[in-house]
């Protein structure tokens, strides 16, 4: 096996585990600001908590699986790491930029349900 399969095949062991690793704890952690925002309403929640689920995997591993090719193929073992290095660091800078993307838009959800319930107490200014 050559330097480039043996990089692709930890790229792919690698990225798409740690993509559905993200995925899960946005899952389970944004239930809580989803139930908020739908004013207690646990299934509508689920499934729009479900159908990001599904939209974060869809647009991440196609990001993974579309990067595979791109870039110098290493034929060194250090060239090797640094191609590792480098997806496997574009991979966490665009997962990172979709828990904050999710983040701001749970946040603006939950600010907005607040508004639309006068029994809320006020959100906390800092």
């Amino acid at each position: 096996m050559s330097t480039t399969e043996t990089c692709y095949i930890i790229y792919l062991l690698i990225g798409i585990p740690l993509t559905i690793w993200v995925g899960q704890t946005l899952h389970r952690n944004g239930r809580i600001f989803l139930i908020e925002a739908f004013h207690g309403k646990a299934e509508m929640a689920d499934s729009v908590n479900h159908l990001l689920l599904v939209g974060f995997y869809l647009i991440n591993i196609g990001y993974v699986l579309l990067g595979l090719p791109l870039g110098t193929k290493p034929d060194t073992v250090q060239g090797a790491f640094e191609f590792l290095a480098t997806k496997l660091g574009l991979v966490l800078l665009v997962l990172g930029a979709m828990h904050f993307f999710n983040m701001f838009n749970f946040d603006k959800m939950r600010k907005k349900a607040r508004h639309s319930d006068p029994a809320a107490p006020p959100p906390v200014i800092r």
